[in-house]
């Protein structure tokens, strides 16, 4: 048996956005729901992400669904730790939030919200949070507002759960998240599916079987999987390369690069007058802004649109 990468997001949506009880199974490990508070239903909501059939988005895809008690959850794959990634999460969030109140409506018919990011990469590196004297952050780890003093923390209106794959331990976990997370890493290691494997893990890796896919979905799975392999290669040796310029003009330059190169692999086409715009730009924050959009954005012309 051969298993396609659970983080690719055509595998992502297949597993998870077309079967509630492997997507109810992973937020309830995610969020350590149990007993009374567990999730036992789900409803899917309408998705901002393109069709099963198309091409990556290259920086995220994101899976939404409510539970009977009205909690909305946003769950995200990320492979690419662009600038102001962080800063995205939080206003999709509150954009989740906010967007939920109708005309007219009150208040309190808003419900809770959590954004659920699935990190192929370190948001909170250890030796870095070493090096500033702070505490090291887990591989899944868990944010709500809590009050400074009482460490009250009924504030629970949005919430944040992110789940950084490389700090996955060496040694194969049981169950719970750490199994997800195990098998994120390791699903396309696999030759065939462990015998001790419970369920819902059990059928999200069977759903993964690349014998059980149809030659139009083992198409859509390499195409999703050779652009995230270009714009991964392209933008990393462009980062490098400003980097290693070292000087701020040089910084600014490998920004730029970044952004035409993500472009170009996401065959977005450049007309020369947004291109010359891109290159005339000497501002890291608007860059950075711009290389966060590039990822995702529809047209050139929609990335260097002011906000």
């Amino acid at each position: 048996m051969a298993f396609a990468d659970l983080t690719n997001d055509f595998v992502f949506r297949r597993i998870f956005a077309t079967h509630p009880d492997i997507l109810r199974g992973l937020l309830n490990d995610l969020l350590d729901r149990q007993g009374d508070q567990a999730i036992d239903t789900i409803e899917y909501l309408p998705s901002e992400q393109l069709p099963l059939v198309m091409g990556a988005k290259l920086s995220i895809l994101d899976v939404r669904c409510k539970d009977r008690a009205g909690t909305t959850f946003v769950v995200e794959m990320q492979l690419i730790h662009h600038p102001g990634f962080i800063n995205r999460v939080v206003y999709n969030a509150c954009k989740a939030y906010v967007g939920q109140l109708k005309a007219g409506a009150w208040y309190d018919s808003l419900t809770n919200v959590v954004a659920i990011s699935i990190c192929d990469f370190e948001l909170w590196p250890d030796k870095a949070q070493q090096a500033q004297g702070l505490p090291t952050v887990p591989m899944l780890s868990r944010w709500a507002v809590t009050e400074n003093t009482s460490k009250s923390h009924t504030l629970q209106h949005v919430q944040y759960a992110f789940l950084e794959l490389p700090k996955l331990p060496a040694h194969k976990p049981d169950t719970g998240a750490l199994q997800w997370a195990w098998l994120f890493v390791h699903a396309p290691e696999l030759t065939e599916i462990p015998a001790d494997l419970p369920a819902p893990y059990r059928e999200a890796l069977e759903l993964a079987n690349q014998a059980k896919f149809t030659q139009a979905e083992l198409d859509a799975y390499e195409k999703v999987r050779d652009e995230i392999r270009q714009v991964l290669a392209i933008a990393d040796a462009r980062w490098a390369e400003g980097k290693a310029e070292g000087e701020a003009a040089g910084f600014t330059k490998g920004k730029v690069s970044a952004i035409l190169a993500i472009l170009a692999a996401r065959t977005i086409p450049v007309s020369p007058a947004v291109r010359a715009h891109i290159e005339a730009c000497d501002d890291p924050v608007i860059l950075d802004q711009w290389i966060a959009r590039a990822t995702s954005a529809a047209s050139a012309d929609e990335i260097v649109a002011p906000a």
